[in-house]
């Protein structure tokens, strides 16, 4: 498999003990699509009435899982961090 994912976990900043191996994936895209996935995931069950996506963006990146992909060539496909940014702003526009 070309793609793997692992995932870190933010509360745990920078403890490979902490870290698990989520899957390997034939295509990056598939590869994308899990850790978004992974992020939605914490982003839907964490956010709360009247958070602002600051608040939500800095609960992420102090509790949530932060997926990364290995494998692929260049720069890193995909950042947790940027994505959740994004998503944090979107949900709470749409909620507030």
């Amino acid at each position: 498999m070309p793609y793997t994912v692992y995932v870190d976990d933010n509360f745990h900043y920078q403890d490979e003990d902490e870290r698990y191996k989520l899957g390997d994936y034939e295509t990056l895209e598939a590869a994308v699509a899990a850790c978004k996935g992974i992020v939605d995931d914490f982003l839907k069950a964490n956010y709360k009435p009247g958070m602002s996506a600051v608040e939500l963006h800095r609960h992420y990146t102090g509790f949530g899982e932060d997926p990364f992909i290995t494998g692929a060539t260049g720069p890193s496909p995909f950042s947790a961090w940027e994505y959740a940014r994004e998503r944090c702003e979107a949900i709470t526009r749409s909620q507030n």
